[in-house]
């Protein structure tokens, strides 16, 4: 297996082969990262200003990160890993490969948004929504519900992104509410209504529902505030809106870490936890161009978002939420990944 390529702010000076040994560097962690780099980054920067602890990443997809913690098992390097949505770290903890969270990080976050377990701690939130090309469609013209984007009227207008871990959350939850045929059969429907416009991500997808290229799709809110913040306001052409409350497509997810059981710096990958639940590490995310909900619902999410705690998804759990194992098996059989 070869060796993970490595980048922070300082240059590891010691790895025996692929794995982690006691003889790493003091004061550096590895933290493997799914989260969006930009996010990490600036948390990673306050923690080591804080504590003068080092931190190096290694960055990739939560899922090809978690597939590779199984597989280097006791021998992974990595003493952290942080991922965009909970099912990567749901499926770490039914491995057995991560530490239990002290209590008193874990109680810095309301319980629904920890792990059942107490093996990872969440982070931030973001909640799925409606984004739309305002020259194509008017808000009376929206679906109420996401199981109607399956009707032929929204042939050649949706977009979608079925390859992206953060739609993964999204199918769980319609096939929680509708069961897996129909949710197979509402899969099939949006590949059909997506024709050629299936993107790789979505960062891609709300691009080109700002270009007109396509006039809906569905994501997570922080991809619409990051175009807008890229783009600036004379430059949209598009806007966000929600599905009736409780719709099975009106779901919020959670962005979380944990610590490997296999880590040999515990204690300092521990405070990397509690500094992300921290006021400081969730000021950060309310601060920077993250545009995610701080978990901390006494500090307002950036942009001017909707409030947190006003919102109204669908009540499912991030224990139903699972490992995402189900929702994959469903996108395969749709043939859409």
């Amino acid at each position: 297996m070869a060796c993970l390529a490595l980048t922070g702010s300082a240059a590891l000076t010691a790895l025996v082969g692929c794995g982690g040994s006691s003889s790493d560097p003091p004061n550096t962690l590895i933290l493997y990262n799914g989260q969006h780099e930009q996010t990490a980054n600036a948390l990673i920067s306050g923690f080591e200003q804080k504590t003068g602890i080092n931190v190096q990443v290694r960055s990739d997809d939560e899922d090809v990160l978690a597939n590779q913690i199984v597989q280097e098992g006791a021998n992974s390097p990595a003493d952290l890993v942080y991922t965009e949505n909970s099912p990567a770290l749901a499926f770490l903890e039914s491995k057995g490969l991560l530490a239990p969270v002290d209590p008193s990080t874990l109680a810095e976050v309301p319980s629904q948004y920890d792990s059942p377990q107490d093996d990872w701690v969440g982070v931030s939130a973001r909640v799925s929504v409606i984004v739309y090309n305002t020259n194509m469609l008017q808000p009376s013209e929206l679906p109420t519900s996401i199981t109607q984007l399956a009707d032929p009227k929204w042939k050649g207008l949706l977009g979608i992104a079925p390859s992206e871990t953060d739609f993964q959350p999204i199918v769980t939850s319609v096939d929680a509410s509708e069961g897996p045929a129909a949710t197979v059969s509402w899969l099939e429907a949006l590949k059909a209504n997506a024709g050629s416009h299936s993107y790789p991500d979505n960062e891609t997808l709300v691009a080109q529902i700002n270009s007109g290229a396509v006039a809906i799709g569905v994501m997570n809110n922080y991809y619409w505030y990051r175009q807008r913040a890229e783009d600036g306001g004379s430059e949209m052409h598009s806007a966000i809106a929600f599905f009736a409350p409780h719709d099975p497509g009106y779901v919020v997810d959670v962005s979380g870490a944990a610590v490997l059981k296999s880590s040999h710096h515990q204690a300092d990958a521990e405070r990397f936890l509690a500094f992300l639940v921290s006021p400081q590490g969730q000021e950060i995310i309310a601060n920077t161009d993250s545009y995610e909900y701080p978990l901390d619902t006494s500090i307002p999410a950036a942009g001017g978002q909707v409030p947190f705690a006003s919102l109204q998804p669908d009540p499912i759990t991030i224990a139903q939420l699972g490992d995402g194992a189900t929702a994959v098996a469903l996108l395969q059989q749709a043939q859409l990944i």
